[in-house]
């Protein structure tokens, strides 16, 4: 792997990743149309190295919140030992719950594992998928109330995102549009949303790589590819600040249209391109 691969790869992975155009759905039509490598299998360390580049940039572009949370974890802890959680709930013990209860259903991505591995190498498959995903984003646009935020929202706010995350696990689906759309549609503002939902992502992400950790063994990094593995986790989390930073200025300024737009086109021609091939 030359240090021009590592920093596409990335580049992908960083602006994928929180972009809600969907990563899986990338890659797996990249292998499927242009035989391009299958990094998960062949780079797996690399991979996860990627993985761990985008946790960065999340928790460093929201240092204050995920502060505050692991703070308020403790907090919470002492009011539940002490009998004290009738004095109510703050901001930072709020949010944790939140973020807590929206993770809770990615534990039936397990059961999907399989059906999520079968759709990979099907293109048409994964083009409707990336139509249905401009579908959330477009109508999630359109019918959002901006009726809650963190303060007032409830369990049940927190469970429709966490179960719009598992549609996330499947390629054409991307995990931020899902929740975002998801967040949406409980009533949260925009920028609420994308909090969230990048909030969701620490946990996401740290969880599916910590299960690839006792496989890393078996899949160490090629002979003489360090600049070019240092060089992809670098454009990672550069690529993934800048993912992020953007979603935050089309939360408060834009539409989602242009995402919605861009997934539907791709989608399409990936159906086009399956029915001629």
């Amino acid at each position: 792997m030359s240090i021009i691969d590592g920093i596409l790869y990335g580049l992908l992975q960083g602006l994928t990743e929180f972009l809600p155009v969907s990563s899986s759905g990338h890659l797996a039509l990249a292998q499927r149309i242009f035989g391009a490598a299958d990094v998960e299998t062949d780079y797996l360390t690399f991979t996860v190295l990627l993985h761990l580049g985008t946790l960065a940039a999340v928790i460093f572009v929201y240092r204050k919140d995920v502060w505050e949370m692991v703070k308020s974890f403790f907090t919470l802890m002492k009011k539940l030992f002490t009998s004290r959680l009738s004095e109510g709930l703050d901001r930072g013990e709020k949010l944790f719950l939140l973020v807590f209860i929206a993770t809770l259903p990615l534990a039936a991505a397990v059961l999907l594992e399989d059906k999520v591995e079968a759709i990979s190498t099907v293109v048409w498959a994964i083009g409707l998928l990336l139509i249905l995903n401009g579908a959330l984003l477009f109508f999630a646009d359109r019918l959002s109330k901006c009726t809650l935020d963190i303060r007032t929202a409830r369990p049940r706010h927190a469970l429709l995102v966490g179960i719009m995350q598992v549609l996330g696990i499947f390629p054409g689906i991307s995990r931020s549009g899902a929740t975002v759309s998801g967040g949406l549609w409980a009533g949260f503002s925009k920028e609420d949303a994308v909090k969230i939902s990048f909030l969701m992502s620490i946990p996401a992400i740290a969880g599916a790589n910590i299960l690839k950790m006792f496989e890393l063994h078996e899949n160490p990094l090629p002979e003489g590819s360090l600049p070019a593995v240092l060089c992809g986790i670098a454009a990672a989390v550069i690529s993934g600040f800048a993912a992020i930073k953007l979603l935050q200025y089309i939360a408060k300024s834009k539409k989602f249209s242009v995402f919605s737009l861009y997934c539907v086109i791709v989608g399409a021609a990936a159906i086009v391109y399956d029915i001629i091939n």
